[in-house]
């Protein structure tokens, strides 16, 4: 089996999780299986709709029960959409302690870090558990610098014009 990668899409741009998604659709193509987690998402339905006719070649979570974007969000209902964010994130490290599939896309995981939902070493930790065949993919808006030296791969998506 081929070596597994780590993979950062970071960035003010957009295009961040489309890359990834369409990472996934190649990966899928070639028959192997595909966990996309979706994190700070909101609800739009259209979106989600669309990403779970991949499925069963590529399996879409979203552990987020709000509406508003979680910026928009009360303080108490911030906690709350945390515990949310944490139990996605915890279903991401349980993927990747039984390598449950070839690829594994955390779709704004850095932002749950950005929000302190999650805190920069338990990624790294996240990093290191990853099983040597496994291609892990993160996207965000921010990259901590902490998480660089774990990356493989580092894609800035920036707008120019």
């Amino acid at each position: 089996m081929s070596k597994g990668v780590i993979q950062i899409y970071y960035g003010e741009g957009h295009g961040k999780s489309t890359a990834a998604i369409g990472n996934g659709i190649r990966v899928a193509s070639e028959g192997k299986s595909v966990i996309l987690i979706q994190f700070l998402k909101g609800k739009n339905e259209n979106e989600l709709a669309f990403l779970n006719r991949l499925e069963p070649e590529i399996k879409v979570f979203r552990f987020a029960k709000s509406d508003e974007s979680f910026e928009e969000l009360s303080e108490s209902a911030k906690q709350e959409e945390s515990m949310n964010l944490r139990n996605g994130f915890n279903y991401g490290k349980k993927v990747v302690a039984t390598g449950a599939c070839d690829m594994l896309i955390l779709d704004e995981v850095l932002g749950i870090m950005d929000e302190k939902v999650i805190r920069p070493e338990e990624l790294k930790e996240l990093f290191e558990a990853k099983p040597e065949e496994m291609t892990l993919v993160c996207t965000g808006r921010v990259l901590d610098d902490s998480i660089r030296e774990y990356a493989d791969e580092i894609y800035n998506i920036a707008p120019e014009k």
